[in-house]
């Protein structure tokens, strides 16, 4: 199963529930959203990656440190939580914290893009990116604590996600994070090779490794 399979199976009816109730919005709505925001996590963080020389190892180092997948056991309660604003205290649960990490000036740009699709608000956008991004960091968490993920796998998971991410439907959306973290980098050539800049980023990552 990919990341972002991975990522969507978190969400069962009554985590949708919970998380429309947080940001006000129609079941429907919500599920379209989480589709994107998913894709956009992840195609930040596959940017990141390559943003400095050691952004894989800051975020092996973040995921050991900080996220052991333990959130995934109760993820209605963990929303619940982190939606009262009580959970900022936790590196797992603050997921605004997390927000910054991965998209940091990009999240409001995110948001926009995703809430035309959608017809959903920047702010509730924003929420709800902030209310997911400690799922994503708590698979990969998990996916570390049980042995599946080294350095190089999880890049491979990464770029892999966002590549299954551009070919779904969200090429512009994860194009656009990915041409923003690598300007001056690969991201000269066209988005419409956006399959070969993230192939060619693996690859040329794996090879300093």
């Amino acid at each position: 199963m990919d990341l972002l399979s991975m990522l969507q199976s978190q969400l069962s009816d009554d985590v949708l529930q919970q998380l429309s109730r947080q940001v006000d919005a129609a079941p429907d709505q919500t599920a379209s959203a989480t589709n994107s925001i998913f894709a956009a996590l992840v195609g930040g963080l596959a940017g990141n990656t390559a943003s400095s020389e050691n952004g894989l190892q800051s975020l092996v180092m973040a995921l050991d440190r900080d996220h052991d997948g333990s959130i995934l056991d109760d993820l209605g309660g963990v929303i619940a939580l982190m939606g009262s604003g009580n959970a900022t205290d936790s590196r797992a649960l603050n997921g605004a914290g997390i927000l910054s990490h991965i998209l940091g000036e990009r999240q409001e740009m995110v948001a926009q893009q995703i809430g035309q699709s959608t017809g959903l608000s920047t702010q509730q956008i924003i929420k709800l990116m902030s209310l997911l991004a400690p799922i994503v960091m708590a698979v990969l968490g998990r996916m570390r604590q049980s042995g599946q993920l080294d350095m190089g796998g999880l890049l491979q998971a990464l770029v892999g996600a966002a590549q299954n991410a551009q070919s779904s439907g969200h090429g512009d959306l994860v194009g656009t994070l990915l041409s923003t973290v690598l300007s001056g980098r690969q991201a000269q050539q066209s988005q419409s090779d956006e399959g070969g800049l993230l192939g060619g980023l693996l690859g040329s990552l794996l090879g300093k490794r």
